[in-house]
């Protein structure tokens, strides 16, 4: 319980350094404080999905269904997430789905209780709408700021909530496990969501929206179909999504191939994925800097090359060292590419169209995500190790030619 307290304090703590020194708005640092709260339940599912599941499920191949199920909620509910945004406005909706988070921790609660498979399964798809309402909160921070130079760094203070997240949910689930071990180990874990769900729309309920005046433009809103062929859209939407879906497919074979296939040790193993978490997010605190004094093209050819890193180096064997660098170099990438194509996004839309934009862009990318985490395992069971990487080959390519045409498009003069 000590150690889930520091954490909270951390993030406090970091709160108010935002708040303080960064010379954002107070928006974005309410938004910092409430989005790791709601989050935290995807690590949380990653760390005791599998365990939760292991009794209750009527086969051990779907043991991994819950979590799988969860991404197609955060997937399904993308769209609704953005469109509800325009209706309602962002405090409101953002509201209505955390609130989805609370009812997902209740019926996960009931569901380890009565070992009942099929409800958890449930559970873990609403509480992934949540997720999809969470991932709206960074163009929320984009639509507070008034200087359109502040977007790279309120992208980069968002994504370093996940840093945060990441800590919260596998430490709640540990902590939890007391609460009501005489019913289920882990029910207690779910109590937690659903506090934490609460406290996180009790913190967005005093989001203030700024008023955004829609540009009048003759024609008015231009059809998604004229839209996509930007090529700036084409960039941020396919950095964003390559780099989400290979990320998922790489990290969920990572443990697998590690612990069950070339025989390293669970904390071995452990320490791999955790070292990947820190390396996911810690760059933000470097994009946080530096993303006002370097174009975002860099950050995109920076992440493509990490990326490519990942390959050469995973290639070379499966000792700890090579399983450790390449999964190092897989959460720079990671954030590099996600950052990139998220502050190029709002380059290839009009105030008007951003809903409808933000919509497709996140439903393209947890669409990839949950298809790439779901494959994973079948590539891994049919082709081994060697099996993932050649699976990255072409989408390493795709990263390389919009990486290219970033550079040498002379259309594109956004920054």
């Amino acid at each position: 319980m000590f150690q889930l307290f520091i954490i909270f304090l951390a993030l406090i703590l970091s709160t108010w350094l935002i708040k303080r020194f960064s010379g954002l708005p107070k928006n974005i640092s309410l938004l910092f404080l409430a989005q790791p709260l709601i989050t935290a339940a995807a690590p949380m599912m990653v760390f005791i999905g599998g365990m939760v599941t292991q009794n209750m499920a009527p086969s051990p191949s779907v043991v991994t269904l819950p979590l799988s199920m969860m991404i197609a909620g955060t997937a399904v509910a993308t769209i609704p997430a953005a469109f509800l945004a325009r209706k309602l406005g962002r405090r409101t909706a953002t509201m209505l789905g955390f609130s989805s988070g609370i009812l997902g921790g209740l019926l996960g609660f009931i569901a380890v209780l009565n070992g009942w498979f099929v409800v958890f399964t449930l559970a873990a798809f609403i509480m992934g709408f949540s997720g999809a309402f969470a991932q709206q909160l960074r163009f929320a921070a984009i639509e507070s700021l008034s200087d359109a130079k502040d977007i790279p760094k309120a992208v980069s203070v968002l994504m370093l909530t996940g840093i945060f997240a990441a800590m919260i949910g596998p430490e709640l689930a540990f902590v939890s496990q007391q609460w009501l071990a005489f019913e289920a180990q882990y029910a207690g874990a779910f109590i937690g969501i659903m506090v934490l769900g609460l406290l996180a729309i009790l913190l967005v309920s005093r989001f203030k929206a700024p008023a955004i005046k829609v540009s009048v433009v003759a024609g008015g809103a231009r059809p998604l179909s004229q839209i996509i062929k930007q090529p700036v859209f084409i960039v941020a939407i396919v950095a964003a999504a390559l780099g989400f879906g290979l990320m998922s497919l790489v990290m969920t074979a990572t443990p697998l191939s590690m612990h069950q296939l070339h025989n390293h040790s669970l904390e071995h193993t452990k320490w791999v994925i955790q070292s990947h978490v820190a390396a996911m997010y810690l760059p933000s605190l470097l994009t946080i800097w530096l993303g006002s004094r370097i174009k975002t093209k860099y950050f995109l050819f920076i992440g493509t090359l990490m990326y490519i890193g990942v390959y050469i180096i995973a290639n070379q064997g499966h000792e700890l060292l090579h399983y450790w660098w390449a999964l190092i170099l897989l959460g720079i990438g990671w954030n590099f590419l996600f950052y990139s194509g998220t502050t190029l996004l709002p380059l290839s839309y009009r105030d008007e169209e951003r809903h409808k934009v933000q919509a497709l862009n996140d439903f393209s990318i947890f669409t990839f995500q949950g298809l790439s985490s779901l494959m994973a395992g079948w590539v891994l069971y049919h082709y081994q190790w060697q099996g993932i990487l050649l699976t990255c080959i072409p989408f390493l390519a795709v990263m390389v030619l919009i990486t290219v045409l970033r550079f040498i498009d002379s259309k594109m003069k956004y920054d």
